[in-house]
């Protein structure tokens, strides 16, 4: 047990450190990602799965939405913050892509107004261990290409 539990910690502390590089360059590219269990989903460019928390206020007709995710929250589930636009691979929508600022003046991507977040559990590329999750007062879903909560279960 106390083997596994290192082993989660420094995979832990890889994840947050790729997600820390990404921050430092500012920059953010949405993709479409694949999977047998769960169809097609928003992932980034290093193929890190995206999550929605149902607690954020999602952006409705042209509005960017809210993020309710800060402290204990945002060390689970690190939002994905960008300087500048984001960009948007094949299969998703670029009318759909969006940012809000955060408290601390940092830029939130949002997907069909959604914030979006990753989850420090996801320890690779194409994981998705953070689907229909609850905790920190909402529920979190992989993010589907139409900008729609994706209540795939996997089975």
């Amino acid at each position: 047990m106390r083997k596994w539990m290192h082993v989660a910690a420094a995979a832990a502390a890889v994840m947050i450190a790729s997600i820390a590089t990404a921050r430092a360059t500012g920059e953010a590219k949405l993709t479409a990602a694949q999977s047998d269990k769960y169809g097609t989903y928003v992932a980034d460019a290093n193929n890190r799965t995206l999550y929605l928390f149902t607690a954020d206020k999602q952006g409705q007709g042209g509005t960017t939405g809210k993020s309710t995710c800060y402290d204990a929250c945002a060390q689970a589930w690190p939002p994905l913050i960008v300087q500048g636009k984001p960009q948007v691979g094949d299969k998703l929508d670029s009318a759909l892509v969006g940012t809000i600022q955060r408290t601390d003046g940092t830029m939130q991507v949002t997907y069909g107004g959604w914030p979006l977040y990753y989850f420090v559990k996801d320890q690779g590329p194409g994981q998705v261990t953070g689907q229909d999750k609850h905790g920190f007062g909402g529920e979190w879903y992989l993010v589907s290409t139409q900008g729609k909560k994706n209540e795939a279960s996997g089975t």
